[in-house]
């Protein structure tokens, strides 16, 4: 599955911090912008199984699950 979000970093002292206003609560940290990104690349993967996860617990067997891409 691919996703898009947006990536906010910034410089804090010697370390780079990252988040997400799409997905609050995800944060990303590194010694590099590009390690923050990918820290937060990783929080934002968590996260949204964790929500999957939790979504599908009690469905009904009636229910049905197919796949909705998003473009």
């Amino acid at each position: 599955m691919r996703n898009e979000f947006t990536a906010i970093i910034e410089k804090d002292g010697k370390w780079f911090v990252a988040y997400s206003p799409e997905v609050p609560g995800a944060n990303g940290q590194g010694r590099t912008a590009a390690a923050a990104k990918n820290d937060l690349s990783r929080a934002i993967k968590l996260i949204l199984d964790d929500r999957r996860r939790d979504a599908l617990k009690g469905l009904p067997r009636s229910a049905s699950r197919e796949i909705l891409t998003v473009v």
